[in-house]
């Protein structure tokens, strides 16, 4: 399917500019040797979108994130399995299961935040992985709520440890990476390379007790923290992972605007 899209050369064009932009700022907000992940917000993006940063035979981009399972399930299933997605999203129990079976190539949920729905992704991945020899155990992220708001998803700072332990020992079919934070967005338009961010703050505090209680390495554990208007902030703060969207794909549609396949 993916054989079939029309990629526009210039807006394939702009795309390539704009991610090279914020990949070059990445790199100058990295003062350490380690290597930052960016994810590509592709939410609400037409599938070329997509394509036109992952061409073969020379890939531009390979870690895209989604936001909606069932946008998620249709790109997956038009776009080439080379793509590393990622959902970041608000998540239900319900499509948990589903999530994790049928997208071969879904690297990483970061967007964890209870036991059932860590059950039902252990087990979406277990009937994948007993029928797909080339699969292997789905990542996750626990998401934690740093801000205290009560709009955000995620779990209270001092029940991560929990979270992280059923996974360890509950989930053989999960590898638990590390933890993902959303953060406040008056904090995070507030946020400067040299001003620190509380959220990120709290988080990393999470990190460190989260590792204490599992006795792993801090440096086992990832931080997913950092978007389009605070990431450099976060880098310098030590996240692994930066999320950016509107900067490389431009203002998104509204979600009842927004099309998987453009017609032509």
């Amino acid at each position: 399917m993916a054989d079939e899209m029309q990629i526009n050369p210039q807006r394939a064009k702009q795309l390539a500019v704009n991610l090279a932009s914020i990949s070059s700022r990445i790199n100058a907000a990295n003062k350490s040797s380690k290597k930052i992940r960016l994810i590509a917000v592709s939410k609400l993006k037409p599938a070329t979108d997509i394509l036109a940063l992952h061409q073969q035979p020379q890939p531009i981009h390979y870690h895209f994130g989604e936001n909606y399972v069932q946008e998620l399930l249709e790109k997956a299933k038009l776009l080439p399995r080379s793509i590393r997605w990622h959902f970041i999203g608000g998540l239900q129990s319900n499509k948990c299961k589903q999530l994790a079976e049928q997208i071969p190539n879904l690297w990483c949920v970061s967007s964890v935040d209870t036991a059932k729905k860590c059950d039902q992704l252990e087990k979406g991945r277990k009937a994948l992985v007993e029928s797909d020899a080339g699969v292997e155990p789905l990542r996750v992220m626990v998401q934690v709520n740093t801000s205290g708001e009560e709009s955000k998803s995620g779990v209270e700072p001092d029940d991560a440890l929990a979270l992280a332990k059923h996974i360890v020992e509950q989930c053989p079919n999960l590898r638990f990476t590390g933890l993902m934070t959303i953060g406040a967005i008056a904090r995070s338009k507030a946020t400067t390379p040299e001003t620190k961010n509380e959220d990120f703050v709290t988080l990393r505090d999470v990190r460190d007790k989260v590792a204490e209680g599992l006795d792993w390495e801090k440096e086992k554990m990832e931080l997913s923290m950092g978007m389009s208007a605070d990431f450099e902030g976060a880098i310098a703060m030590g996240s692994n992972e930066v999320r950016v969207g509107s900067d490389i794909f431009g203002e998104r549609p509204a979600k009842k605007d927004a099309v998987v396949v453009e017609k032509s």
